[in-house]
């Protein structure tokens, strides 16, 4: 629980100041209440930090933190109610602002008495602090009787199966010649999310006749979350030698000589068991000497940092998910006794495994739900159908470890988390979606030297280094690029946040037409719905209070007119709408008196977003995918103070802004908007922008000769990292590019769509010093011969190429000197992949796609080349070379 009060504190508290902020106008009327309301929540979040980290899990503060939830969301929903109320008013016309009007002063008036009420609330519990301070000193004792005698939740990894392959490369690393000090002491690491057996791993290791040959004193030991370091080392030197009494009357610094004297003379190996801080590594270290006799010390961690901690110069053994084989042994010798299953129970027994995807944690939980009925297939089916429910009501003891990891998280981090749990299972969650949601929910708070997408991915990487988050794939960079959740985790995520009231799951409807049981949401924050979506829409549900309404279905649903309405009636202060499984016939009016949206995200079959939409001065996020080749945006969206991205499937039109020069520097993204829209005066209103997207007809801003008033503006971006340039008219080719020098001074990446450009002119994109990333997409260049140049692309570490007539590709390895990957799509008259390209150290991946035979046979030459070198070369460390060739057999 603890630090609980505080994430929804911190979060909800930077939402209401920057509603104050941004709609100073509108709540006039009670700013200074609102002002004074958000004075006493900080003090009373101060407060709270203070208990919550000296006393945790008793009634009194779980009591407490139910009322301060409480509080602070009627807080919440007082004050933006006020804001939407006074919001839709200064939005009528006249004559219907005269007819609301008394109405509306009415509003006004039990809102403002609400505010008062709550910041009364407020007042009362902080000044019952003295009472809690007096309680907390009174369980401070006994909280500390109970914490020496509650041993930390430990999820038994007893399995034997798998591993074998994990087990030998971690006992090369123990006693395989790493360098040149290979006699020092050296510190190797395990790291894996929970469950995943590392434990077993490590056990595995020191039981192996080769260890125990290479290692005569060996000692496991684990460390865990709570640990004392006298009880550690006691530990250690009771498994290689007799604790006397003596041992057990000297204090933590005496044990501490006592065991590095005794290590001093020996050939050791100390596994260390679930490391979970720098700390606790630090504390411990000075037991372990480094005596010269290539003595080793294994950690066990599922935090990253912890890893690199201990030892900066020898990356961490990262434990695998099991292979599907393994997770069928290990399912079968725990619910058989060996590995054999009925064969009618195979099919229910893939579509088990499937959702236990590798987790040995969850196989073993599962196993004991089947045991008792192992020879049932009934019981098997109703287990198949619903794994994770039944994983959820059995898995009490792995609940409780993945809570200790949860407790442990910074409380910043806690919302970002369990928001995981809104996606649906096995979604693959692209970051760039993820990031801009946390922060339109309002959980990334705001620091003057990063941005809030920084700041988010940095939140990322921390989740990913805690081995809560399984990372998809990364960018060149080495950011993440998509990432996802483990269903264990989810269904956590899931039953944390019902409880903490961060987010609701509406799931599946039965055959009947009865809603009921969902239709009202008021007592929720977020709703995701991820099947049956327009069912749930259709029944007209009810939340007074939503903030957010995410549908992350597999399969698209059109939403007739009559229903396009449903979700912006229902929801008055929606923050955020991403329904993109849902097509919208028409654009729904009513969503542009919702003044509190900072994230929208829509499908649809509509040509237009129409200019009131405007009115949505707090929006941050436009994401609009329409079936329509264009899109025209009559929004003026210059009076959009908070616009940060927009994301268009469409070639989109921007109305030129008759208003003053607005400079917006939050604006990050335009993608993709209509060449016309390009005037100098978007890109002066937009000088931060880092990504932008153009579509439409090239040749009107790119002339024969070269020149281009596009690149033109573009220059003057001196942020721009990453531009497309998409032709949505072939019949007009490109006969030239702009010279190197008027490209933007920081483009990194660069996407080519149609162009047909000839190739003659990648000399020219060979000279843009920071390309990192190339994509000629179908049609980007045409013609038979592309004779590469020397001395271009020096930064260039991917390469793709579509659909194209080229023939013959002449290269050498010094064209592209730091090539990473290369992909050919469609490529079917091309008749090899340069010989020379196998000699480039860097280049890790070749990717085929619907190619042809001669191309897959030179790229599998490269491949017997580069396995060769990596071979022949020992110390070579990195990725082994990676050839994909679809469809197989070319």
């Amino acid at each position: 629980m603890a630090n609980i009060p505080d994430a929804a504190l911190g979060f909800i508290l930077q939402n209401l100041k920057e509603s104050v902020q941004y709609n100073t106008e509108l709540i006039g009327g009670v700013k200074d209440n609102v002002k004074e309301l958000c004075e006493d929540l900080e003090t009373l979040r101060a407060f709270i930090r203070e208990y919550t980290d000296k006393y945790s899990d008793n009634e009194i503060l779980e009591k407490l933190a139910s009322e301060i939830r409480g509080v602070v969301y009627r807080a919440e929903d007082a004050i933006e109610t006020y804001i939407s109320c006074a919001s839709v008013q200064k939005l009528r016309r006249a004559i219907s602002k005269a007819t609301h009007f008394v109405d509306y002063i009415s509003d006004l008036r039990a809102v403002g008495k609400e505010i008062e009420k709550v910041s009364k609330d407020v007042q009362e519990i902080y000044q019952n602090r003295a009472a809690l301070g007096f309680a907390a000193m009174q369980i401070e004792e006994i909280s500390n009787r109970r914490q020496k005698k509650k041993k930390t939740p430990v999820v038994e990894e007893d399995n034997v199966v798998g591993f074998d392959d994990a087990a030998k490369e971690v006992i090369e690393l123990l006693t395989g010649e790493s360098d040149d000090q290979s006699d020092q002491l050296e510190v190797i690491s395990i790291i894996g999310m929970l469950g995943l057996g590392k434990t077993t791993l490590a056990k595995k290791v020191l039981n192996d006749p080769k260890i125990e040959y290479e290692f005569y004193t060996r000692a496991f030991v684990n460390v865990s979350q709570e640990y004392e370091r006298k009880e550690m080392f006691l530990k250690i030197l009771g498994q290689f030698t007799q604790i006397t009494d003596q041992m057990n009357k000297m204090s933590d610094e005496q044990l501490c000589k006592e065991l590095h004297d005794q290590l001093k003379t020996r050939k050791y190996l100390i596994v260390m068991d679930d490391v979970w801080t720098n700390e606790a590594w630090d504390q411990l270290k000075g037991a372990f000497p480094n005596n010269n006799k290539r003595s080793r010390v294994l950690i066990t961690s599922r935090h990253k940092p912890v890893a690199v901690h201990a030892n900066q110069s020898i990356d961490p053994y990262f434990l695998r998910f099991l292979y599907p084989e393994e997770s069928r042994e290990l399912l079968r010798r725990k619910v058989f006794g060996n590995n054999c299953c009925p064969s009618e129970l195979e099919a229910y027994e893939l579509r088990i495994l499937q959702k236990c995807d590798g987790l040995p944690l969850a196989i073993v939980v599962v196993a004991g739900i089947l045991v008792n009925h192992r020879d049932r297939t009934d019981w098997w089916k109703k287990v198949a159908e619903d794994v994770n429910d039944y994983v959820a009501r059995k898995q009490e003891q792995s609940y409780d470890v993945i809570k200790l990891s949860y407790n442990h998280m910074p409380y910043y981090l806690k919302p970002c988390f369990l928001y995981l749990g809104v996606f649906r299972e096995d979604f693959e969650i692209p970051v760039w979606k993820l990031v801009r949601l946390w922060i339109a929910e309002g959980f990334i708070p705001r620091d003057g030297c990063m941005s809030l997408e920084d700041i988010a991915e940095d939140y990322l990487e921390e989740l990913v280094d805690r081995n809560l988050v399984m990372v998809g794939h990364r960018r060149l960079t080495g950011q993440i690029k998509t990432c996802r959740i483990h269903d264990t985790l989810r269904d956590f995520c899931k039953k944390e946040a019902t409880k903490e009231n961060l987010f609701q799951e509406i799931k599946r409807f039965d055959q009947a037409p009865s809603f009921s049981a969902d239709r009202s949401s008021d007592g929720f924050r977020r709703l995701c719905v991820n099947a049956f979506v327009a069912d749930y829409i259709k029944s007209k549900p009810s939340g007074e209070f939503v903030r957010s309404f995410l549908s992350f279905a597999k399969d698209e649903t059109t939403l007739q007119p009559e229903h396009v309405s449903l979700i912006p009636k229902a929801f008055k202060l929606l923050r955020v709408l991403d329904a993109r499984s849902l097509i919208l016939t028409r654009f729904p009016t009513d969503l542009l008196y919702l003044v509190l949206l900072k994230y929208i995200s829509v499908s649809c079959n509509f040509k237009i977003l129409p200019e009131k939409l405007s009115n949505l001065w707090n929006l941050q996020t436009l994401i609009v995918e329409t079936s329509s080749r264009t899109l025209e945006i009559k929004a003026d969206i210059w009076k959009l103070p908070q616009l940060r991205h927009v994301h268009t499937n469409a070639s989109t039109s921007l109305v030129e802004s008759k208003k003053e020069l607005i400079i917006n520097a939050h604006l990050k993204t335009l993608s993709t908007i209509s060449p016309e829209s390009c005037r100098a005066e978007l890109f002066v209103r937009a000088p931060k922008l880092k990504k932008l997207g153009v579509c439409g007809k090239l040749v009107n801003v790119i002339q024969p000769t070269g020149q281009s008033s596009l690149f033109a503006n573009l220059f003057k971006l001196e942020d721009l990292e990453n531009l497309k340039l998409l032709n949505d008219d072939i019949t007009f080719k490109l006969h030239a590019l702009p010279q190197e020098n008027m490209f933007p001074r920081k483009l990194t990446r660069l996407t080519l769509l149609n162009t047909l450009l000839d190739w003659k002119h990648m000399s020219t994109l060979g000279k843009l010093e920071k390309l990192e990333v190339l994509k000629l997409k179908d049609n980007a260049f045409q013609g038979e011969l592309w004779r590469t140049e020397g001395g271009g692309f020096r930064n260039l570490k991917v390469l793709h190429i579509g659909s194209t007539n080229l023939v013959m590709w002449k290269a050498l390895a010094s064209h592209f000197p730091i090539l990473r990957s290369l992909f050919l799509r469609h490529c079917t008259k091309l008749e090899a992949v340069p010989s020379g390209l196998g000699d480039i150290a860097t280049l890790q991946e070749i990717d085929l796609y619907c190619t042809n035979s001669m191309v897959a046979k030179s790229a599998r030459n490269i491949q017997v080349l580069k396995l060769k070198v990596q071979a022949n070369d020992k110390n070579k460390r990195g990725a082994a070379f990676k050839l994909s060739v679809y469809p197989p057999d070319q």
